[in-house]
């Protein structure tokens, strides 16, 4: 049988690209007999991204969430996961501007599927993956904010922000609606036991903006500060 999964996409002002990577996403579910459900969380964009999805959604398996306006990329995450349909087992993300390489989802998908991983992360930090296009500023901050999160967990890529992980492993926790880097919330939080790094290559966007700022870097270091806060709180005895 078909693994169900629903992969959560935070969309704002993103008119100009969502439904090319909404039709490369249909377009590799039924490429590899995948039981994909694509979630749009749509932050009142100005630009219509959200009357776009719901245009596409008359003939591609995507649902929009509307919301009222600007409140976050994790929080986005949070409240798509919040209505996935009931039978997926897993619940992912990927970002909007086509950076992240969909052509990596079936062997996410196929690693959680084996049942000997409840996480797999794209990342860009192992063997087989990497970066095109992205400015040298970018890149380096990229790199010490993964260098910044290392005891948190061995995983290379924390900062990737496309990843799926099994609905159970979210089971009871609690996760920090903070900034854009919902995928090191998860790492760092999330009952997955065992989690693989699949390679891609991150490819910076070609239209819309970026979204980081001095403001989500500020909101990156608030994260850090209270996950590392947390792990020093005494853990609850089994």
């Amino acid at each position: 049988m078909p693994f169900p999964f629903t992969i959560v996409i935070p969309t704002y002002n993103e008119a100009a690209g969502i439904a090319k990577l909404l039709d490369a996403l249909d377009a590799t579910f039924r490429a590899n007999a995948l039981d994909g459900e694509i979630v749009v969380v749509d932050d009142n964009s100005p630009d219509g991204t959200g009357a776009v999805v719901e245009e596409l959604s008359r003939r591609l398996p995507v649902r929009c969430l509307h919301r009222a306006g600007k409140l976050g990329l994790s929080s986005a995450v949070i409240e798509g996961w919040g209505i996935a349909r009931r039978e997926s087992v897993a619940l992912g993300a990927m970002d909007a501007d086509f950076s992240h390489d969909v052509a990596a989802l079936p062997k996410m998908v196929a690693a959680l599927e084996s049942g000997e991983y409840g996480l797999a992360v794209g990342s860009r930090y192992v063997p087989g993956g990497g970066i095109e296009n992205w400015p040298t500023r970018r890149i380096v901050t990229s790199r010490v904010a993964c260098w910044l999160a290392r005891p948190l967990t061995r995983l290379k890529d924390v900062t990737s922000g496309y990843f799926l992980v099994r609905r159970d492993a979210l089971e009871g926790v609690e996760l920090d609606p903070i900034g854009f880097k919902i995928g090191l919330e998860v790492i760092a939080k999330a009952r997955y036991g065992k989690a693989i790094e699949i390679p891609y290559v991150f490819t910076d966007r070609v239209a819309g903006e970026s979204k980081l700022n001095q403001r989500e870097i500020f909101n990156y270091l608030k994260q850090l500060g209270r996950l590392y806060a947390n792990m020093l709180l005494p853990q609850p005895k089994a």
